[in-house]
């Protein structure tokens, strides 16, 4: 009865990456049995050794492989963490979900395993796709423009 009166704070994310091509069946089973994690919202200038550090208070880290600008080949925002095991992968879900690093905010969530090219960026820049997303929403919203040059963006659309 507990269970279902509990309601966890950090609920992961229900992304599904439909780029690898698996049902959602699937990939949930995929996830269900990984020991790899996706670190989202980092600052382009954390390093990697900031991220083992924090990431090796949870469990034994195998391997760190930061996420790239497609075109600038530099840090864009977000890493794989992968653990030697799944429990260990688990505790930094439940305790880095969340918290800071270089003052940001950090996205911790399940991923099914890292496979060669993803650690390049996907958005149109050759960054994070949600900054390509932020950035475009960053620039109807900027105090440079004017009321009329908004309104008029927003009755086309």
């Amino acid at each position: 009865m507990a269970a279902f009166l509990y309601e966890d704070p950090n609920p992961t994310s229900e992304y599904i990456d439909r780029q690898q091509g698996y049902s959602q069946d699937e990939y949930r089973e995929k996830l269900r049995l990984s020991s790899t994690l996706y670190i989202g919202n980092l600052s382009q200038y954390t390093k990697e050794e900031q991220i083992h550090e924090l990431f090796s208070y949870c469990g034994k880290v195998k391997k760190i492989i930061m996420g790239l600008d497609r075109y600038k080949k530099t840090p864009c925002g977000f890493c794989f963490v992968e653990y030697f095991t799944h429990e260990d992968a688990a505790i930094a879900v439940d305790c880095l979900s969340g918290s800071n690093l270089e003052n940001q905010t950090i996205r911790v969530d399940w991923d099914i395993g890292f496979k060669e090219g993803r650690q390049f960026g996907r958005g149109r820049g050759g960054g994070q796709k949600r900054d390509s997303v932020k950035n475009e929403y960053e620039r109807e919203r900027s105090p440079d423009r004017n009321e009329e040059e908004v309104g008029s963006k927003r009755k086309r659309n």
